[in-house]
């Protein structure tokens, strides 16, 4: 349930939390606050901890429920902030989207994973090693961990870049395959990502307008910082799938292109063997009265009739294009 608590005492770890009671124990403490780390906790788990720090006015039903895009309440000084996280799988490309929501108000912050979301373990050693910005209290914690998760769709973006490139470069090239399917692939997986990465650009500047009139400058410039990350993030999203329109579109008027090569090669030789089958059909009635038809040299001459109508229609379709 508790994957790692800890009480901080002026940006120092003070005292290691396992449990609700050790919660309890360390929340009188008004020179500290509390950092606990949750992962994929039930309504009770999570309602046990929040008690312990004093939190029993939660909708923890609605905590703990899964989000489609990132959610921001704020009830005075109490923060919930449920953020999706984004990774990309190059095996199938596609992006897993996970969750992670932050519970915070001025004496206590409770972060809690759900799905794919990515553990906090390095983040909270990073933060260990700077006592300042950890002195700065819960909001520190809150405006690192909004900066780690944006900084976490860059490499979902990179990978998606990457396939990008490949298939527009397999749409130009000079084989027939097209790639239409693996384009469409890719239109829908990064536009689920730039569902969760767009909407969260309302919820955070909420955020930042409540940090700027109740915490600390350098807590309200690194939301500032993230807010600006975020934008470019979106906008580099959507070049992206600029891009994959691009491709695409491409890709179905090379695919309309080559049916009419094919169609007119298809027509050009229907054309050729059009002659010789109509004399053939012709020459090959049941009557007496054909001209040359008792002629020694009428068979021959027929046939050379015959291949020189193709001939000529063979010169002239590929002097015109179509072969």
């Amino acid at each position: 349930m508790i994957v790692d608590g800890a009480s901080y005492t002026e940006g120092i770890r003070s005292a290691d939390l396992r449990t609700p009671d050790d919660i309890a124990q360390h929340r009188a403490d008004p020179s500290a606050f509390t950092w606990v780390g949750l992962r994929m906790p039930t309504p009770d788990e999570l309602a046990e901890v929040c008690g312990a720090i004093g939190w029993d006015h939660l909708p923890f039903d609605d905590v703990v429920a899964q989000h489609t895009r990132p959610v921001l309440t704020i009830d005075r000084h109490f923060v919930h902030l449920a953020l999706r996280t984004a990774t990309y799988r190059e095996a199938d490309e596609s992006a897993q989207l996970g969750e992670l929501a932050v519970l915070a108000d001025e004496h206590a912050v409770v972060t809690v994973r759900f799905g794919h979301a990515a553990p906090l373990a390095d983040l909270r050693r990073s933060l260990e090693q700077d006592e300042a910005w950890l002195g700065l209290g819960t909001f520190s914690v809150l405006a690192s961990v909004v900066a780690t998760v944006v900084d976490g769709y860059r490499p979902a973006l990179d990978g998606f870049e990457h396939d990008a490139v490949e298939v527009e470069r397999d749409v130009f090239s000079d084989g027939r395959r097209r790639p239409i399917r693996r384009l469409y692939r890719l239109k829908r997986e990064l536009r689920s990502l730039l569902l969760a990465v767009g909407s969260l650009q309302d919820p955070l500047a909420r955020l930042l307008r409540h940090a700027t009139a109740h915490h600390h400058p350098d807590v309200v410039a690194v939301l500032q910082e993230t807010s600006e990350q975020l934008e470019r993030t979106v906008a580099r999203g959507e070049s992206l799938s600029n891009l994959l329109d691009a491709a695409l579109d491409a890709t179905l008027a090379q695919i309309s292109v080559q049916q009419n090569d094919d169609m007119r090669r298809i027509s050009a030789w229907v054309a050729m063997a059009a002659g010789p089958t109509l004399l053939a059909g012709i020459y090959g009635m049941n009557f007496d009265t054909f001209p040359e038809l008792h002629w020694r040299y009428g068979y021959p001459m027929v046939l050379l009739l015959m291949l020189g109508t193709s001939a000529a229609l063979f010169r002239f379709f590929r002097r015109s294009g179509w072969l």
